[in-house]
């Protein structure tokens, strides 16, 4: 199917491995100019190397996205991207008394202030354009609330509101702003966490629905159709996707 991406430019945060990095490779193979940000540049490069052979424009910038300034200037530097993929930053898991204050600021400084600031800045970038589209790669921690993961459920539950509540009235601006929420998946970081908690993971993904978890390239290929015209009547709203674990009996 043609999501009608060719030509659009598509910055993409936290780009250089995982979601981020397979979501470049799903927008590159749509004829999508790329954006690419992220702090490690050379982790950076192997995602900027695996979109040339789709023939597209690949910039990539490292910057810290805790720094509002960065951000700011970010947003002056590509004023005329036409979609932005929120997706650094990883908050930490953990109960209410397994983190402490620091631990808890550095994990929403390293995801929820940036998407606030990238939102805002993106925004009325896309506003003086006539219009954009903004997707939000959030968890669907938010919506099953474990107690063991209350730092980072609540991010995403602030996340949540953000992307529902932006997007609400987004459309008298012409601009979209939608949200990806994500259970469990196979990234290379979701496996180091697994392998330092010495989950069994046989056992882990014999359990989860369809005997796995979502690969990195689902996520990419839900986020570009977010991002498309063919979803170009969706706003304020959220695409779950975790086979069905955050409102089935599994959990």
């Amino acid at each position: 199917m043609d999501l009608g991406l060719t030509g659009k430019t598509v910055l993409i945060t936290g780009a250089s491995s995982g979601i981020g990095a397979a979501t470049a490779g799903v927008f590159a193979a749509e004829g999508a100019h790329l954006v690419l940000v992220a702090r490690n540049k050379e982790r950076l490069a192997k995602t900027e190397a695996a979109a040339f052979p789709h023939g597209v424009r690949v910039q990539t910038v490292s910057v810290d996205l805790s720094v509002g300034s960065a951000i700011l200037s970010l947003a002056e530097q590509f004023a005329d991207v036409d979609v932005v993929v929120n997706n650094a930053g990883a908050v930490p898991g953990g109960s209410l008394f397994d983190l402490d204050e620091t631990a808890w600021r550095e994990g929403w400084n390293s995801k929820v202030f940036p998407y606030i600031n990238m939102c805002r800045a993106f925004y009325l970038s896309m506003k003086q354009r006539g219009g954009g589209t903004i997707v939000n790669v959030l968890g669907n921690g938010s919506v099953v609330k474990r107690p063991n993961y209350m730092c980072g459920g609540m991010a995403n539950a602030a996340l949540d509101f953000l992307t529902e509540t932006l997007g609400g009235r987004s459309a008298e601006d012409n601009i979209r702003v939608v949200g990806v929420r994500p259970g469990p998946v196979d990234t290379p970081r979701y496996r180091d966490i697994a392998r330092q908690r010495g989950t069994d993971m046989p056992k882990l993904l014999a359990g989860m629905p369809f005997g796995r978890i979502a690969s990195a390239e689902e996520l990419g290929g839900v986020i570009a159709m977010a991002a498309s015209d063919r979803l170009g009547y969706m706003s304020g709203a959220i695409i779950t996707v975790d086979a069905g674990l955050s409102v089935g009996t599994r959990q």
